[in-house]
């Protein structure tokens, strides 16, 4: 009788970071890959405008660091799965897709993300996207995960690892086409750090000049060889 490989060798499971700034082309891409592999799509950069419309809402700036850490220390971060991505919930309410949206989010979001406190209260939260999409009952091959620190902070093992980035001036076209009119360079220059770290041993690829269609090609090369099962011939 023949036995049958393990679930994780007939299935294996990666996951792929993609960082990069702002209107870099990060979403778009994630997205692709996660309909094109059934990968579970996290989008980092919703929690953090979720956080960030929460609390605005309780009255808080970023300049309000013990109030801050208060509110933090109140929350209870949730998570649901919808098709192939991942949300957000606060206090076991699904967050607003528009209210993360708003000019105030948009102006406020760089600031508060910035804060130390605030990315270590995220940090555990979004490392146990992992084991949500491993146990989901949709059988995901794999996490896509996209922010600014996913390669070097919060899945710096993860197995795959890309870098997006763009002109600036290019981004902000992108995000007024999109009807946004986020501050490309002041974002770039709070996150500059973190997106050097990022950029460290990761496939950097500058889309200035490619088409979604290329960027998401580029990097569906890479995917689908690491997601290919092992051939039980070559063992």
């Amino acid at each position: 009788m023949q036995t049958a490989n393990p679930p994780s060798v007939l299935q294996p499971f990666s996951i792929i970071a993609i960082d990069g700034g702002a209107a870099s082309g990060k979403s778009t891409t994630a997205r692709a890959l996660s309909e094109r592999f059934h990968l579970l799509h996290v989008d980092t950069g919703s929690f953090y405008r979720a956080l960030t419309a929460e609390l605005l809402r309780q009255h808080l700036t970023p300049a309000d660091l013990p109030g801050i850490c208060a509110a933090l220390a109140r929350l209870a971060l949730g998570a649901r799965v919808d098709g192939r991505a991942a949300h957000m919930e606060i206090d076991a309410r699904p967050v607003d897709p528009a209210a993360i949206r708003t000019p105030a989010v948009n102006a406020n979001v760089a600031q508060f993300a910035a804060i130390p406190e605030v990315r270590a209260a995220l940090l555990d939260y979004q490392r146990g996207f992992a084991a949500l999409a491993r146990a989901h009952p949709g059988s995901f091959r794999g996490l896509v995960m996209e922010g600014r620190d996913i390669g070097s902070k919060i899945f710096p093992d993860a197995d795959l690892r890309f870098f997006l980035h763009a002109d600036p001036a290019e981004r902000a076209r992108r995000r007024s086409n999109e009807g946004l009119q986020d501050q490309v360079a002041q974002r770039d220059a709070l996150d500059n750090r973190r997106l050097l770290e990022s950029a460290q041993g990761a496939t950097i690829i500058d889309s200035t000049h490619l088409s979604l269609e290329q960027v998401v090609e580029t990097i569906s090369a890479q995917v689908a060889q690491k997601l290919q099962p092992p051939n039980p011939a070559a063992r």
